[in-house]
């Protein structure tokens, strides 16, 4: 992993800012410690670096937008916190707040200054008080942890992003690595704190390359300050409950009403390896996209993503469906990962969009040891309390928890050939008949169309297929992207108080036949 990262503080916002923008907010540091020896490293440090202390603040243009930046030098003391340190970026954060500009984090650091102890070390809660105001104020506050973030830095301000990325490599942990092996006697296994182990646990967003940072910091940036394009839909009053809409194909109501899928037709169609997943309907419909690490990584069951869809800035997270060639259950760490999510978009104040395409959550002995049924639990209540409005998308599969789990939402849009089950056809053919036989007939009695879901109340626009979306994978994507669009035009000009009432209701009522 190496000692620290090879870019310095101006090397990295060189690569991140446009050219000749970047301006200075730093000011001299205070008085100079009475230690002699102290003095004497800050000197060599300052004579090193060509710096007075620890970090670099100021503000630059990333593509044409205002950005504040901080940035820690680890040529300096280890990018150690001391008092002086800590008021730099204290003040830096709080004219960003001010100024109402997004903020960039970008540290490097051992953690507390040693020479300066308990006073450098309580100064992380200086730093976090005005991280969090800046939140508070709804602006977006992103962190780049590179090699190594440590001790109460990575505790405190540089964890705290709205999303946090990472350096590949990079050291990332609590405690440092010469503690640990003194305080245990053994070493500290070298994976433990790895960014792209941290990122597999959902602790870190992506793993990101410093000469890719700039793109994908543009365009987080271009989906946490985009504006709702302009909408017809009114905003006042709450949402009306009624019976469910088909999403009118290529922009004109069908001349005739739609033929329903026969259901079993339809439980093999959404198993087709060739149907578009969530990541095909997200790269195909997103205006920007930028792709952020869940469990399992790339080929996981798990995708989240900032995404402008149809002019509108949300967060998604959806379950990839899993191909004979590459297989993966929903877990436990996927349902937290969710979870986060969830509480990731409410913070923003951005919509979310949840995806349903599963073949079910793990059954096995480890996921009982980790709690899925639990997780599955703790999900359904953080949807349902959500302050932020919610759109669930029934893509493919829907069978058992790992997809009820997601559906908790204001409106539900479902893929024709989309359904939703306790479990797949086959695995209750097995229970009612004792074999897998019957799966068809159960398929056709149990209601699990969309169709049936909309009679029920949980569907609410069926996106049509012609007749099967892996056969027309471009228009399926823009037809679903549209109703999409449609439904969170409704769901954002909704306000809170009605929104949230009206989700009690829809859930109240849930599973009753419409009239």
């Amino acid at each position: 992993m190496g000692t620290g990262t090879s870019l310095t503080a101006r090397q990295l916002i060189g690569l991140l800012v446009d050219p000749g923008t970047y301006r200075s907010w730093d000011e001299p540091p205070g008085a100079e410690p009475a230690e002699a020896g102290y003095r004497a490293a800050l000197d060599r440090a300052r004579e090193r670096t060509g710096l007075d202390e620890a970090v670099v603040t100021g503000v630059g243009l990333i593509d044409g937008r205002t950005v504040a930046l901080v940035a820690s030098e680890f040529g300096f003391l280890g990018g150690s916190i001391g008092v002086a340190t800590a008021e730099r970026i204290t003040r830096s954060v709080e004219r960003a707040t001010d100024e109402r500009l997004p903020l960039v984090a970008l540290p490097v650091s051992g953690g507390t200054r040693m020479q300066e102890g308990s006073a450098a070390f309580l100064c992380m809660l200086r730093i976090t008080s005005a991280v969090q105001a800046h939140r508070a104020a709804g602006l977006p506050y992103l962190t780049y942890l590179r090699n190594p973030t440590m001790g109460g830095v990575f505790a405190s301000w540089g964890t705290l992003g709205q999303l946090v990325f990472a350096e590949p490599g990079a050291r990332l942990g609590f405690l440092g690595p010469r503690v640990y092996e003194e305080l245990r006697g053994v070493e500290l296994p070298a994976d433990v704190q790895r960014a792209e182990t941290l990122a597999g646990n959902g602790l870190v967003d992506a793993v990101v390359a410093p000469a890719e940072l700039r793109e994908v910091l543009r365009r987080s940036l271009a989906v946490l300050t985009a504006a709702p394009r302009d909408t017809n839909v009114p905003t006042a009053g709450p949402l009306a409950a009624g019976p469910p809409t088909a999403e009118p194909l290529d922009g004109a109501p069908p001349a005739a009403p739609r033929v329903r899928p026969d259901a079993w037709d339809a439980v093999r169609r959404t198993r087709r390896p060739d149907r578009p997943g969530t990541r095909e309907l997200l790269r195909r419909t997103a205006g920007e996209l930028v792709l952020l690490d869940a469990p399992g990584g790339r080929d996981g069951a798990l995708v989240r993503a900032l995404a402008v869809l149809d002019g509108r800035p949300a967060l998604v997270v959806g379950q990839q469906r899993q191909t004979p060639d590459r297989e993966r259950p929903f877990t436990a760490a996927d349902l937290r990962a969710v979870r986060r999510t969830a509480r990731l978009a409410e913070q923003l104040g951005l919509p979310l969009v949840t995806v349903v395409d599963t073949a079910g959550a793990e059954l096995s002995a480890q996921a009982e040891r980790e709690g899925i049924a639990i997780e599955i639990a703790h999900c359904l209540t953080t949807l349902l309390a959500l302050r932020t409005p919610v759109l669930a998308v029934l893509l493919g599969q829907g069978s058992g928890g790992g997809a009820l789990a997601l559906l908790p939402a204001d409106r539900v849009l479902a893929a024709e050939n989309a359904w939703l089950a306790p479990l797949p056809p086959e695995g209750a053919s097995a229970i009612v008949h004792r074999d897998g036989a019957h799966a068809p007939e159960l398929a056709r009695t149990q209601g699990i169309g969309a169709y049936d879901l909309a009679a029920v109340g949980l569907v609410d626009t069926v996106v049509p297929e012609l007749p099967d979306a892996a056969e027309e994978p471009a228009a399926f994507c823009d037809r679903l992207g549209r109703a999409v669009g449609a439904a969170l035009g409704t769901l954002t000009a909704t306000g809170r108080t009605d929104l949230l009432a009206a989700r009690v209701a829809r859930h109240r009522r849930l599973g009753d036949v419409l009239g």
